[in-house]
């Protein structure tokens, strides 16, 4: 196996146990899951993304992102209206309670990595964050399988 062949493996095995720990920390402290946290960050960073978009850049079905996107209106942290140019098309907005549940969501993260990414050090850590925000822009770039067309502001 190639290094670039480890690095991948060990970049999508990360990702997958990064997953798995911010799904458990957001239900326990914010009693929202990973995968709704990652839709109220996608309409953050764009307000009137179409859900089939959304699908996409987060690798989900529509189905997914439907049912994902009734549970946060259910909560209160969503609305839902008809865009009047296109009354077929659905545009979901964070209510002010779903920008604050957003915010405190990426405290929680934050604080929760907080001891893993001081184990690195801080230098170690600026690097690697420089490093996937390079990467970020590289692989999301054009059109892409996944591309989510972003930059992203860490």
């Amino acid at each position: 196996m190639t290094k670039t062949n480890n690095l991948t493996y060990l970049i999508h095995h990360l990702a997958s146990v990064l997953t798995k720990q911010s799904d458990q920390l957001l239900k326990e402290q914010l009693g929202i899951g990973f995968s709704q946290y990652r839709i109220l960050m996608a309409l953050e960073w764009n307000p009137r993304i179409q859900q089939s978009v959304i699908a996409s850049n987060l690798g989900q079905t529509e189905a997914s992102i439907s049912r994902q996107i009734k549970l946060l209106k259910n909560k209160g942290l969503l609305t839902s209206k008809i865009d009047h140019t296109n009354k077929r098309r659905h545009i979901s907005v964070p209510t002010p309670m779903g920008m604050q549940v957003t915010e405190a969501a990426n405290q929680v993260l934050k604080q929760g990595f907080t001891k893993d990414f001081e184990a690195i050090g801080e230098s170690k850590t600026a690097k690697l964050s420089q490093s996937l925000e390079l990467l970020h822009d590289q692989i999301c770039a054009g059109n892409r399988a996944g591309a989510c067309n972003h930059s992203i502001n860490l």
